[in-house]
């Protein structure tokens, strides 16, 4: 179709269809104006624009009934000329918003008229057209006091459309629609910006709608769910920015007491609104109960996008009304604060960054008024919170929690001035420690030890990041959600970089004494309260602020560390035989405070001096937290003070050492977090650094204590978890110190012998490390891993040869020339192979001018000490206790073998199989109640000691045997599972000392494969372990022979 560019050729072609339409108003005629429209060019359009809307304003203003049909028609042909030309005529622009408007007018009714969706969406596109076709400057004149009355009926109209209308489609429109009415319109070129005086004459008319349309609105918002996320969307927009244009200060302050009398008619001057204060405070107080409403149901929308909306709500408001809606002040920001934990990301993102806008523009706290509703509301938060914490479920709990950090984020330093009051301060105090109370009551955590010793670590990097412990996961009374706990934090880290530091940690120190209930909770709060003055992981939105001095911090962490490193705080029964060897320690100690198991509760119970309480499995649960918590505690105080910490590590070290060779499993691992802690503060490479730069001062405090071990019982293990985290260079050191320890066991033997023979072990095992080439003492080198096996014969080299090369009847020979002296050996038949290796081994040459000694030359240090060690040890082995004798074997075995293995194959194998067989028919037959005896402990230590004993004693034939048969019957399915596995493991060692006879037993037990014989001439091999025979080991022989493979 030909396009008509100008007016001339473009009223030739629509002259006839608009006098057609003049006369005959019909769907068709108008159909055919729309179709000739189309070929007009939007310049002849615009000059015509008046012509061709005669016909089409004619037929909407013809009286009498019209079609549905027409009307839309003729509403969709006048809003396609309005998209392509401009209204520049004021009085045109009103008479078409009116016309438009009544298309949709029911005398009878306020509500829209009841038509179809169809032509009611036509007139919302045609009235938002209409608008943005309004040209320069004649929008901003359209609004004007005499068009109050018609602006309120489309206000009314499409208020009434968005709430109840069914159709999506036409509620979205119909709000977009009021959208650009109200000059909230989001296109690049409409509406321009106003200036001071528009703005205030725009905010008076609007003012007359602000009831309408702030009451509809809320409804629509506060809806049903289903009706969709974009329409609350929408509506929460046009809610903030329209009571954000007409409330805002910024016009109010310009508003004059007395009301200017505008030059309307009286009944339109009736329906205008002065701004003044009184109506500002009725309006304010009217909209902070909508707003209660709106903030209710948004803040748990289900939709994301809705509740970043609110976000956008409370920023608008908060920043443009600050005094008019003061009223609002509280629950807008309850409901940021609230949000600031959402659970989308971007939500979070948003809040902060309204947030850090605040600080920055000082909202909070440059407004007297603000800053008094925030206090006025931490204060009741504070009175309510030990209420909602014990009433709430997690998510309440979290919840409230993350409006009481939002709070102290707002108020910044001003918190210090709410926590001055006593009242708040202890309600504030008692309701994190009620909060934080741990759950004590498993087993598990007394019954976990530290049965290795194993180095610590080798790079403290892993402690660089400290979310909740990797180690230590903790079970609270009155919550599970971690979450919580991380607000926990948060809310002390605040409290500490905000609030007075001294009068916190005073305080806190106090509960710390009050009772032992509240001990736990209360270092967990100061410990956070140190990394939160520190400004480590806080986010300060108030950049003036002022964090504590590094001197200060210094001198609070000097305090604390003290009190938790004090006696009656640092050496807590966390077990019974801690009990037994801090004896002298509690008869010290002015009484003694411990926590009874209720039915589901710990009650405080105070004994009297020189009373020996026996210890609750919830009392030394209790312990083991306190005492990780304190650790804990001290890594966090090196995280604060950075290099700083380094003056206090003659303080600090010491203690932590000492619980790093704690048997307690939680224990060690707190105090190994906190020594990694240590090095990264303190710029050491490792524990080993570590250690070796303190180590001067450590041994020294070894040294004296010792002559105090009464006062200072777990000395020992300090000197053992530096042997185990040192090197070489450590020795001139401790040489003395080992002379001290020695001398102590033969004063203490008969009650302190387990102690120092696992330090003893330690010394052994660090000389063997330390001087791998002399610490054999007198027997060869050491041999490889590949390599261990008889120290008296090559046999796995010639295996790993006859592997090589085809086996010759010469090897066979020596095979078994080989086999007869080794078992000689074994059988203790060993004076025949001595006189041998003498006659092999040639006198030594000495040189005629050489003037041999009358004294033996003085030997090595390492030597000497481990000589020392092995004559205090010998009287041990018949020690009345059954882990030391353990122990002592343990210590000798792995560099006297030959003296021991014939002591330990005498006189404690036979006990110990014995003790196993007899034991075992017991714990076949025994329930799950069994694992937590004595025995059954008993059992697993002899099991888990067989197997390391038997390899390093590289045991004969004969003795593999015994061990064998008395741990066959552990491989059965009916043994406790525990006691399962630790006989696997020794299996696992037999396997190494003689994988040979361990195979042929498993399979004489179990074989899961018939054996063919690998030549006819060969009588089958038929063990009585056959295969289909069903019994209770095969789930373990079958382990144990795909291992040996």
């Amino acid at each position: 179709m030909a396009v008509f560019d100008t007016p001339e050729e473009a009223f030739g072609v629509l002259r006839p269809i608009c006098v057609q339409l003049t006369k005959t108003q019909t769907v068709e005629t108008v159909e055919q104006l729309q179709a000739q429209l189309q070929a007009v060019s939007d310049s002849a359009l615009q000059q015509l624009q008046q012509y061709i809307l005669f016909p089409l304003r004619f037929a909407l203003k013809t009286p009498g009934p019209k079609r549905e049909r027409l009307i839309q028609s003729v509403v969709e042909c006048l809003t396609f000329v309005l998209s392509s030309t401009c209204v520049k005529e004021q009085e045109l622009l009103q008479e078409l918003f009116s016309e438009l408007s009544a298309c949709l007018y029911s005398p009878n009714s306020q509500k829209p008229a009841t038509v179809s969706e169809e032509l009611k969406l036509a007139v919302i596109q045609g009235l938002s057209t209409l608008m943005h076709s309004a040209y320069g400057d004649i929008i901003v004149t359209f609004y004007e006091p005499s068009m109050l009355p018609r602006l309120g009926f489309a206000v009314s109209l499409l208020l009434g459309l968005a709430e109840q209308e069914k159709s999506k489609q036409i509620k979205i429109a119909a709000l977009k629609c009021l959208q650009v009415l109200l000059l909230q319109c989001e296109c690049d070129d409409h509406p321009r910006s106003l200036d001071e005086l528009e703005q205030k004459q725009l905010g008076d008319l609007f003012a007359a709608f602000l009831p309408g349309i702030s009451t509809a609105l809320t409804r629509v918002i506060t809806g049903d769910f289903k009706q969709g996320h974009t329409i609350v969307v929408c509506s929460l927009k046009i809610f903030y920015r329209t009571v954000g244009f007409i409330m805002a200060d910024e016009q109010l302050r310009s508003i004059s007491t007395v009301q200017e009398k505008p030059a309307v008619e009286h009944r339109v001057a009736k329906l205008m609104v002065h701004r003044e204060a009184d109506w500002v405070k009725n309006t304010g107080d009217k909209l902070t109960i909508l707003l209660k409403k709106i903030i209710e149901g948004v803040s748990v929308h289900p939709h994301w996008k809705v509740r970043l909306e609110l976000v956008e709500l409370v920023e608008a408001l908060l920043l443009k009304c600050t005094q008019s809606l003061v009223e609002s002040a509280g629950p807008l920001l309850q409901a940021l604060v609230g949000l600031l934990n959402d659970e989308s990301p971007d939500i979070q993102a948003r809040c902060h960054k309204v947030l850090r806008h605040f600080a920055d523009q000082k909202v909070v706290v440059g407004n007297r008024a603000f800053a008094d509703i925030l206090a006025e509301h931490l204060h009741s938060l504070a009175t309510s919170l030990p209420r909602l914490m014990n009433s709430q479920d997690d998510q309440g709990k979290f919840s409230t929690l993350s409006l009481l950090l939002g709070y102290l984020k707002l108020l910044g330093p001003k918190v210090s001035f709410v926590l001055n009051s006593v009242a708040h301060l202890q309600r504030l105090s008692k309701a994190l420690i009620q909060v934080l109370e741990l759950d004590v009551a498993d087993i598990k955590i007394v019954e976990e030890r530290r049965w290795n010793s194993d180095h610590l670590s080798t790079s403290p990097k892993t402690s660089a990041s400290r979310p909740w412990s990797q180690f230590q996961r903790r079970y609270f009374r009155f919550f599970t959600d971690e979450r919580v706990f991380l607000l926990l934090c948060q809310v002390c880290q605040l409290l500490g970089f905000y609030g007075n530091l001294y009068l916190l940690v005073d305080h806190f120190l106090e509960l710390y004494h009050e009772s032992v209930v509240y001990r736990k909770q209360a270092a967990m709060v100061l410990n956070e309260l140190v990394v939160g003055a520190a400004g480590l992981e806080v986010e300060n939105l108030h950049e003036k602020h002022i964090k504590t001095s590094p001197e200060e911090l210094s001198k609070i962490v000097t305090s604390i560390l003290e009190e938790y490193t004090s006696q009656e705080n640092w050496h807590l029964v966390t077990c019974v035989e801690a009990e037994e060897m801090g004896e002298e320690l509690t008869m010290q100690q002015s009484g003694l405070q411990a926590i009874t198991s209720g039915s589901s509760t710990c009650q405080v119970t105070s004994f009297p001096a020189f009373s020996k309480p026996s210890p609750t499995i919830c009392s030394m649960n209790s312990n083991i937290w306190q005492i990780c918590i304190q650790l804990e505690g001290i890594g966090h105080f090196a995280h604060a003070l950075g290099a700083d910490f380094r003056l206090l590590l003659t303080s600090a070290l010491y203690p932590v050492l000492e619980k790093a060779g704690d048997q307690t499993l939680l224990i060690s691992q707190a105090a190994t977090s906190a020594m990694m802690d240590i090095c990264l503060a303190c710029g050491y490479d490792s524990l080993q650094h570590l250690i070796n730069q303190n180590s001067d001062y450590l041994v020294n405090g070894i040294s004296l204590n010792l002559r105090h071990l009464s006062l200072h019982p777990h000395t020992p293990k300090v000197l053992e978890v530096m042997l185990q985290n040192s090197d070489a260079s450590l020795l001139p050191l401790v040489a003395d110190v080992v002379q001290d320890v020695l001398a102590t066991l033969d004063q203490f033997y008969d009650k302190r012998a387990a102690s120092f023979v696992g330090v003893l072990h330690a010394l052994l095992a660090a000389l063997a490390q330390w001087f791998p080439d002399t610490g054999d003492l007198g027997q060869p080198q050491a041999q490889s891993v590949g390599e261990k096996g008889s120290h008296l014969s090559p046999r796995p080299a010639a295996l790993e040869k006859g592997l090589e090369k085809s086996t010759t009847a010469e090897d066979i020979e020596q095979f078994l020339l080989n086999y007869l002296k080794e078992k000689d050996v074994a059988d203790g038949n060993v004076s025949g192979f001595d006189n041998e290796e003498e006659e092999q081994s040639d006198p030594p040459t000495v040189d005629e001018n050489d003037t041999v000694p009358d004294v033996e030359p003085p030997r090595p240090v390492q030597i000497q000490i481990a000589a020392d060690v092995m004559e205090r040890c010998i009287h041990l082995l018949s020690d009345k206790n059954l882990k030391i004798r353990l122990k002592v074997l343990r210590t000798l075995g792995g560099k006297c073998g030959d003296f021991l293995r014939s002591r330990f194959c005498k006189d404690v194998l036979p006990k110990l199989a014995g003790s196993l067989v007899t034991q075992a028919t017991v714990s076949a037959r025994a329930g799950p109640v069994y694992s937590h005896t004595l025995a059954f402990k008993l059992q697993l230590a002899v099991l888990q000691g067989l197997g390391p004993l038997c390899e390093e004693l590289d045991l004969g034939e004969g003795d593999l045997n015994k061990v064998a048969d008395a741990c066959l019957i552990y491989l059965s399915a009916k043994q406790p599972v525990k006691l399962q596995e630790a006989a696997r493991r020794v299996f696992f060692h037999l396997m190494k000392v003689d994988p040979d006879s361990t195979w042929f037993l498993l399979n004489e037990l179990y074989c899961p494969e018939q054996l063919t014989p690998p030549h006819p001439s060969l009588h089958p091999v038929q063990l009585r372990g056959a295969v289909g025979q069903q019994n209770p080991y095969i789930a373990n022989v079958l382990l144990l022979l795909q291992e040996l493979q």
